[in-house]
């Protein structure tokens, strides 16, 4: 491998996330090798929850690919775009062919779990979502009620964001989801929401919804 190459994507408490070539195609490299030795172990599940995500996802237009994971390096394919928070889509048709893919997601049984994260959603060269960072989806496949209710949290996140930039094109029915956010996401703002910013912040460098995380020295 040609190291070279290699662009750094992000490097916190949880490893390094670089862009690098293999065979000549782009591809995104998670180190967890890189990791800080008490964050390890976590660093370690959460690829290998979402290796299980992408692996199920196979062959959805919008999902990376998953490439490989030995338990110490996850390799995924690489789509070309721009973070939401950058991108800033304002076409009501980005919104449309995004609950298109959650839907298709869900009918595979995975749950994102982590769509609040503008940086998590990706507008492609040609105007098209895509999705990205599914270290803490819902990989079990059992689609009972806790499953509908995660979701349905997917849907109202991407309406929040629609909210944001898009907002002429909510519908009366999507108003109205924004409007009743599922029972835990009530109590977890009520309570556990500040906490998590706090070790967000403090720990591994992120602020609000941008998700970068801080390059570690």
């Amino acid at each position: 491998m040609d190291t070279s190459r290699d662009t750094l994507l992000k490097a916190d408490e949880l490893g390094r996330i670089e862009m690098t070539e293999r065979g000549g195609v782009p591809v995104i490299r998670r180190d967890i090798v890189a990791a800080r030795w008490w964050a390890r172990s976590f660093a370690r599940r959460a690829a290998a929850r979402e290796a299980r995500a992408l692996a199920k996802l196979d062959g959805i237009d919008g999902v990376p690919a998953l490439l490989g994971w030995n338990g110490h390096e996850l390799l995924r394919g690489y789509i070309a775009g721009a973070p939401m928070q950058q991108a800033q889509p304002r076409d009501k048709a980005y919104y449309r062919d995004a609950l298109r893919l959650l839907a298709r997601l869900h009918r595979r049984g995975i749950v994102h779990n982590d769509l609040a994260k503008e940086p998590n959603w990706l507008v492609r060269i040609d105007g098209r979502p895509a999705l990205v960072d599914f270290q803490i989806a819902w990989t079990r496949g059992r689609r009972g009620p806790l499953f509908r209710l995660l979701a349905r949290e997917d849907v109202r996140h991407l309406l929040k964001h629609k909210r944001t930039y898009c907002p002429q094109a909510l519908s009366a029915r999507q108003r109205a989801i924004l409007g009743t956010p599922a029972p835990h996401a009530r109590v977890w703002r009520a309570t556990g929401k500040r906490l998590y910013k706090l070790i967000a912040r403090r720990v591994f460098g992120y602020w609000d919804n941008e998700g970068q995380g801080r390059v570690r020295d």
